[in-house]
């Protein structure tokens, strides 16, 4: 005889305990510390033994929560300043929770026409929101990595087909290298885009001025010339996490008309400058690029995973990314069919979150968050310049701050060994949360502000502890003084 699941007696129980748990979580994670001192023991000291009889959903719930006390980072609350995470907005949280509640599948208009449609009125608001042409296709995806295969994915093929070849049907065997000519301000998502598309990290050139990876536009030029219009992969960074530098879109958008050029504009947080006149200016041009990539886990603020790609001819898209079978919507349906034209055939409703911000917040809403995380990155420099034994490593020109510990009589060998100390300390202490990088050959802390939650306090704190656990870590290094 079959036997009935009882699991539908869950729910209730379920759902009381998530409700808490939010009520608890959210009316305290404006002053929980960015992570747990004890956070990696007690992570891994949890059980990995599978339970042959399980212990029913509401105890292990409440296990789940118990583990989440001290095991968490607190990256949704406002002392999170690593990497370049947002928090997530309370339209966009409940976006998200719906999208969990209702379990759409965005493939296509057929399993989830709500879903299909808000997604596409999302990234068209976002496409005005930004610049981008109205009349570019565009999707959403996992984050920066996939929006830049989605958009390096469109390019690979405009390649191809300017040497003559369908490289989604026939490959990349027999066609010369690509060439990929970029500034030293690349990111990693973009390596490993182009590692997973075949065209290859080694391919990249990086065509910079100095140490800081900024372009030197003088030798890209002679390096096209030289490419006797050879099609090839121009790649520009709007916003790169080291310092927010940005390269100079609209000149690279000039020298991709000029000399037979596939633009790829990585913007995963620096596209949102467009959003204040005060920062206009660093984005200006983009729409002339040919593909462009955003998070909505950055300074969109939703919860992860998210994130946008657009691309100025969808044909490239439809080729790069065919999906068919017998059971599955065509590309001559009627209606959208998202999978067709990204990499995901498997997709999330993450238009209800995206969706649910943008609704909530509008454009204004967005312009106020980012010329308020504008106003606190120029606290945070000011900060840093006033105080003896910190040093400003680049110019603030976005939500960045690229600065070191400085104690006057340390070299810079002892400089780096102090600093990159000092950020592993800064991690454990847990306090606040930020991470070091390498700027112009020094190491250096590079707190990124893009929390809406974030104050004036919470950058103050930053620059107490910054400086506190530095006179630890200045008084524990050797003394070898030159």
């Amino acid at each position: 005889m079959e036997q009935s699941l009882e699991w539908r007696n869950d729910f209730e129980e379920v759902l009381r305990l998530v409700v808490e748990e939010a009520r608890a979580y959210l009316a305290h994670v404006d002053t929980l510390p960015a992570r747990h001192q004890n956070a990696y023991a007690d992570t891994k000291a949890i059980p990995g033994v599978m339970p042959i009889k399980g212990s029913g959903a509401a105890e292990t719930l409440r296990e789940l929560i118990d583990l989440s006390r001290t095991t968490t980072v607190t990256t949704s609350g406002p002392r999170c300043f690593h990497f370049v995470i947002g928090g997530s907005t309370p339209a966009a949280l409940g976006g998200d929770w719906l999208a969990s509640l209702y379990d759409q599948l965005a493939y296509a208009w057929v399993s989830s026409p709500l879903a299909v449609q808000l997604e596409i009125i999302s990234l068209r608001w976002m496409a005005e929101m930004f610049g981008i042409p109205a009349d570019w296709k565009s999707i959403m995806t996992t984050g920066a990595t996939m929006s830049n295969f989605v958009g390096l994915a469109a390019g690979r093929q405009w390649v191809g087909e300017q040497l003559g070849v369908d490289v989604a049907e026939e490959g990349l065997s027999g066609l010369p290298p690509i060439p990929v000519l970029t500034s030293g301000h690349i990111h990693a998502s973009t390596l490993k885009a182009l590692a997973m598309l075949g065209i290859g990290r080694r391919r990249v050139e990086r065509i910079t001025a100095d140490n800081t990876g900024r372009l030197d536009l003088q030798d890209l030029e002679a390096r096209l010339q030289a490419l006797g219009g050879q099609p090839a992969i121009l790649i520009g960074t709007a916003g790169e996490p080291n310092a927010g530098a940005f390269d100079p879109i609209a000149r690279l958008a000039d020298l991709a008309a000029q000399y037979n050029c596939w633009l790829h504009v990585d913007g995963a947080f620096g596209l949102f400058a467009g959003l204040s006149a005060r920062t206009a200016h660093l984005v200006a041009g983009v729409e002339g690029a040919h593909s462009i990539t955003v998070d909505g886990h950055k300074w969109l603020n939703v919860p992860y995973d998210c994130g946008f790609a657009f691309v100025c001819d969808e044909t490239l898209l439809i080729k790069a990314f065919r999906y068919t079978a017998e059971y599955l919507p065509g590309p001559d349906d009627p209606e959208p069919v998202m999978g067709t034209i990204g990499p995901e055939s498997s997709r999330r409703a993450r238009s209800f979150s995206v969706w649910s911000t943008l609704k909530a917040y509008g454009v204004e809403g967005y312009r106020r968050l980012i010329e308020r995380h504008l106003d606190l990155a120029q606290y945070l420099k000011s900060r840093v310049e006033e105080e003896e034994q910190l040093e400003l490593l680049a110019d603030v020109q976005l939500n960045v701050v690229c600065f070191r510990f400085k104690p006057a009589e340390y070299n810079d060998e002892q400089l780096n060994r102090t600093n990159k100390v000092l950020g592993e300390r800064i991690l454990a202490d847990g306090r606040v949360y930020v991470g070091t990088t390498t700027y112009d050959g020094k190491v250096a802390l590079r707190p990124a502000i893009s929390n809406w939650r974030t104050e004036r306090e919470d950058v103050d704190l930053l620059v107490k502890v910054v400086l506190e656990l530095g006179q630890e870590v200045h008084l524990e290094m050797p003394t070898d003084k030159e």
